[in-house]
């Protein structure tokens, strides 16, 4: 063989070795990126020909499959619709999934290595293989009662938005997670695919955007509420305690600017120019926390929101978007941002998680929204349990800052008594947020009851719905009151 020829079948073995290599890449090493990928076809084709597997609530379905006459053998439904769309998402074959519909598809379509040996039993037996179940962590009443007050709150310019969480406090259990508006995600599922296509335009062109989860995924300036952080970061400091008196100008300057700070309609806080801790936080005062942010420093304001989750990446197992505080050293920015203003952004989510970690003795446990995965035979797969996040704050300053919030709704001139339930002690902050200039505020209100055993934490956010203690807190406490049967 001479030269020219030998360079020739090297060459052709080298190419026939890359393409075996690329070959081998592709089926094994992808093998199981491609099968996770919603986009592939040939995937969902293979999934619709079994009947995929349920997600529960308290035993119920909320979404399922059921047989069809077509070239799809299942069709996935969602019998309470727009109610539990930001959990489950859709499964669309035009779309791929959302939700847990995509976080858990393995588990629902039965292609887990979870399921090997009931594949092979199926297979062996001759049934047609399902798919497993995901048994969520929601409580049917507080979700229908978030979703119910949700659809009354107020509205601005015709739309009505918000969003609710409730959390066990204890364990991290999601209880509720509702937002609105929501849609149905069985117009998105059907095996007509312009139909499907239709539905999505007319979604994604609906004001109020209801394919937003704004639980989770749209962050807000969280506006008083976040008053809680900077009083845990006071009462952490050791150089204050609820006790303790600080300034409160009817109007906080600083040197160099014209800038100022008022209190919410230049309201003027009790007493002649000063407060306690305790006092501040019942009224809301905006100059008196302005001013303690100032003096506290953004570093440590930063260090303490932070100990509640903010800046951290969370999924439950849906990926939830990070809240963030910006350190400034700029005087006025730094009094803003002390009084949940400046650049402050929060989700729903994250508040309910301050909330539940004051509830908790200081700890704050890892939101989860899945009790366990079944195979078709109910056997357990996989059970969730309690995990802590963070340790908050101390024992005594969660003490401390749980004495405080009751004073906000049971005390007079507290700003949450709209939350008040008759023979439970309610603990809670309202929040009354500056948004896009000349809108109205966003109301906000976190809370958790029983004050002294807490077994709800939850968050409230009515999109531009005015005052926090009127909007929002009458929200949190019907939510309450599903869970705890008042």
């Amino acid at each position: 063989m001479n030269r020219p020829i030998r360079h020739v079948a090297i060459a052709a073995l080298l190419m026939f070795a890359a393409l075996l290599i690329n070959s081998n890449v592709v089926q094994v090493g992808q093998a199981s990126s491609l099968r996770a990928n919603p986009h592939n076809v040939r995937v969902l084709y293979g999934e619709y020909s079994r009947q995929r597997g349920p997600i529960v609530v308290a035993g119920r379905d909320v979404a399922r499959s059921v047989k069809t006459h077509d070239q799809l053998k299942y069709l996935r439904t969602y019998p309470q619709g727009e109610l539990y769309a930001p959990i489950t998402g859709f499964y669309s074959l035009v779309y791929g999934s959302t939700g847990i519909e995509q976080a858990e598809n393995q588990i629902l379509s039965g292609s887990s290595d979870q399921l090997f040996f009931h594949r092979l039993a199926e297979e062996l037996s001759g049934r047609t293989p399902q798919g497993g179940s995901v048994d969520l962590t929601i409580n049917p009443a507080a979700q229908q009662a978030a979703y119910n007050a949700l659809s009354n709150a107020p509205s601005y310019k015709g739309v009505r938005a918000g969003a609710v969480v409730a959390l066990n406090p204890q364990t991290g259990a999601i209880l509720a997670l509702a937002s609105y508006p929501s849609y149905n995600p069985s117009k998105l599922s059907s095996h007509n695919t312009k139909a499907d296509v239709a539905a999505w335009k007319v979604l994604n062109n609906t004001r109020g955007g209801p394919l937003l989860n704004r639980a989770i995924n749209q962050a807000y300036p969280p506006g008083s509420t976040f008053k809680v952080i900077t009083a845990a970061t006071a009462l952490s400091s050791g150089r204050f305690t609820p006790n303790s008196t600080i300034p409160a100008p009817n109007q906080l300057t600083f040197k160099d600017t014209t800038h100022t700070l008022r209190n919410f309609q230049g309201e003027t806080c009790p007493g002649s120019g000063s407060i306690t801790l305790s006092d501040a936080l019942k009224v809301s005062c905006n100059t008196a926390f302005g001013g303690l942010g100032d003096t506290l420093g953004a570093r440590a304001i930063s260090r303490q929101a932070r100990a509640f989750g903010f800046g951290g990446s969370l999924s439950v197992p849906l990926p939830v978007s990070a809240s963030q505080y910006v350190e400034s050293s700029d005087a006025p920015l730094l009094a803003d941002s002390a009084i949940g203003q400046y650049s402050d952004a929060v989700t729903p989510l994250q508040m309910a998680m301050v909330a539940a970690g004051i509830a908790n003795n200081g700890v704050v446990m890892r939101p989860y929204l899945i009790a366990d995965t079944k195979a078709p035979n109910n056997s357990v797969l996989s059970r969730s349990h309690p995990r802590q996040l963070s340790r908050a704050v101390t024992p005594r300053v969660a003490t401390e800052m749980t004495s405080m919030m009751e004073r906000v709704v049971n005390s007079p001139g507290g700003t949450g008594g709209a939350a008040a339930i008759p023979g439970i002690t309610v603990a809670g902050k309202t929040g009354t947020a500056e948004n896009v200039p000349g809108a109205p505020t966003h109301a906000w209100f976190i809370a958790f009851a029983p004050a002294s055993a807490p077994k709800i934490a939850v968050a409230v956010l009515v999109e531009h719905g005015g005052v926090g203690g009127v909007a929002a807190a009458p929200i949190a406490k019907n939510v309450m009151c599903a869970v705890l049967s008042c």
